[in-house]
């Protein structure tokens, strides 16, 4: 799969997988609610199996969010995060819209994702409550969020 990267201003969104930063990513992710148990290398499972997304000022990766999908028919949107010192500025969004603008993504028939606070940024690009949610089931594990 061909690296994809867009630039805005001083900031690049870039799928290169070799610029991430797994340490900031890891550390990030064990102060969050959906992943604070995640040990490292389960991170680095998920990301080896992800099309990743990382944000990046002058060379710092300072965001992450990474799909999980078939290329075909869905699309699973997790671990999405800005470092709080780059927030407000309007990342998130561009963030999102890279991703569902990303060539390999279209047409998808379905994107999906959990959240418990992030509702709003979300809604702007079109995600809502499940509109058949008497179709869908999970088998959470004991620790899911």
């Amino acid at each position: 799969m061909k690296n994809y990267e867009i630039q805005k201003d001083d900031f690049i969104i870039s799928t290169n997988k070799d610029l991430l930063q797994i340490d900031l990513i890891h550390q990030f992710l064990k102060t969050s609610y959906w992943a604070s148990n995640r040990s490292k290398e389960k991170t680095i499972i998920a990301i080896e199996n992800s099309l990743c997304f990382g944000v990046y000022h002058h060379h710092q990766q300072i965001g992450f969010a990474r799909v999980v999908t078939d290329f075909s028919v869905v699309a699973y949107l997790g671990d999405v995060f800005i470092i709080d010192e780059f927030r407000g500025k309007g990342l998130s969004k561009w963030l999102m819209e890279t991703m569902l603008s990303h060539p390999q993504l279209q047409d998808l028939r379905r994107w999906i994702l959990a959240t418990k606070d992030a509702h709003g940024l979300y809604s702007q690009f079109g995600f809502s409550t499940l509109k058949f949610p008497d179709r869908w089931m999970e088998l959470p594990s004991a620790n899911a969020y």
